[in-house]
């Protein structure tokens, strides 16, 4: 059996723009609720939320079960990182603060197996291959990951060119507000200055053929993005959203 069709990295090829959901409660009730919401993908937080490696996993299990296709984000860019939560399953990985090529570059190794990369042959013992049922797993695999690499620094502004133009990568996703922090304009990402490199990072990385990916603060904002190019857009926060809700329910 063939490792899973990864429809997000296929939306990525295409051009078709998507949208999603940031996942911090560590919840797969919430994971479940909103994969059936009609949204394309939802990211399990492991950089900002609590998450470990079982709930990564419970959370997965829960999104298989939904259109939605599952996005982990890393709690940083390091290959034994990605190598634990590939063989949970996942099929699409952020790396939160790539500043240069080589950083995607190292990225992109640690999702591949040798000799095109340095991911450990591991699956045969965890879910990712069905504990050993995906017999085609190992030979397929690379084909079905989607990588992913977060631009939130001006080091990764000045970089983006050779960034967006690594081999392997499949998104540039735009987190604006370390962004404005690493532009000395921290809490503000709707500053003139940021808002400026946030257009060079989607204008070149689509120069690249590679997909933007941009975190929305804004509803309003939502369709220019999108007709910006923007074909990975997060539109909320699970715990953002229930906090308002209650309030204003309250």
């Amino acid at each position: 059996m063939p490792a899973p069709h990864n429809t997000l990295k296929a939306a990525f090829r295409t051009g078709r723009p998507t949208k999603g959901v940031w996942l911090t409660l560590t919840s797969a009730a919430v994971a479940e609720m909103a994969g059936h919401s009609g949204l394309d993908w939802c990211l399990i937080d492991g950089e900002h939320a609590p998450n470990t490696l079982q709930t990564i996993q419970s959370q997965l299990q829960a999104l298989a079960s939904t259109p939605a296709s599952a996005v982990v984000r890393l709690p940083a860019s390091a290959p034994w990182m990605a190598k634990q939560v590939l063989d949970l399953g996942a099929q699409s990985i952020l790396f939160p603060m790539i500043h240069t090529a080589q950083d995607a570059a190292d990225a992109v190794a640690a999702c591949r197996y040798p000799p095109a990369g340095i991911r450990g042959v591991g699956a045969a013992v965890s879910r990712a291959s069905g504990w050993s049922r995906d017999a085609a797993y190992l030979s397929n695999a690379d084909d079905e990951i989607c990588v992913i690499v977060q631009a939130e620094s001006r080091a990764a502004v000045d970089n983006i060119d050779a960034i967006a133009a690594t081999e392997g990568v499949d998104c540039v996703f735009i987190g604006p507000a370390d962004l404005a922090a690493d532009l000395d304009h921290i809490g503000t990402p709707g500053h003139p200055e940021v808002q400026e490199a946030i257009a060079h990072v989607i204008n070149r990385t689509k120069a690249a053929g590679k997909a933007p990916g941009l975190f929305g603060t804004d509803p309003n904002h939502f369709d220019a993005q999108q007709d910006a190019g923007i074909q990975m857009l997060a539109v909320g926060t699970d715990s953002i959203l229930l906090n308002r809700a209650l309030t204003a329910l309250a």
